[in-house]
């Protein structure tokens, strides 16, 4: 499998990009996966339903499988956090893994960033960053500018530069 990260700060843009790469990927006929990982508490299922209420009673894992889909959810119940690496030994094989997050990981990664955004570039704080793509003027210093808008472009540089994991 193939790895490649989205970066930028929160309100970049960067789940917007996702979903136009994501199409394109599908449009090529590739299988993609995606990994998100967020500093926030997420919650997958609602309260008072059936997974939530077992999760709640102490279960390690709870898997839920329905008529279109199914979900693995797992506590981590006070231990750390699971590296990328043992994230993804858990996914199904496919073309290509998208991740959104693990900014300290070492692996390729696209920022988002615009101007109007207000906050400065990630880039080169984090390690990995090979492009940037953004919507506005391009900065003198970046490593490569890319349109923002221009996802069939964006597309091939993640596929030309997704490595390995």
């Amino acid at each position: 499998m193939k790895v490649f990260g989205i970066a930028g700060h929160s309100g970049m843009g960067k789940t917007t990009l996702l979903e136009k790469l994501l199409a394109e990927f599908g449009r090529r006929g590739l299988r993609v996966s995606l990994i998100k990982h967020s500093h926030k508490d997420i919650e997958v299922d609602r309260p008072g339903k059936d997974s939530w209420r077992l999760r709640e009673s102490g279960a390690q894992e709870v898997l839920l499988l329905g008529a279109s889909r199914w979900a693995l959810m797992h506590e981590l119940r006070g231990d750390a956090e699971p590296s990328l690496a043992y994230l993804l030994s858990r996914i199904q094989p496919c073309d290509l893994v998208l991740v959104e997050g693990f900014k300290s990981g070492d692996f390729p990664k696209l920022e988002v960033w615009r101007l109007e955004g207000g906050k400065p570039p990630l880039w080169p704080e984090w390690p990995g960053i090979t492009a940037i793509a953004g919507d506005g003027p391009p900065l003198a210093d970046a490593p490569a500018w890319l349109d923002l808008h221009d996802v069939p472009r964006l597309a091939d540089w993640v596929l030309a530069h997704a490595s390995a994991y």
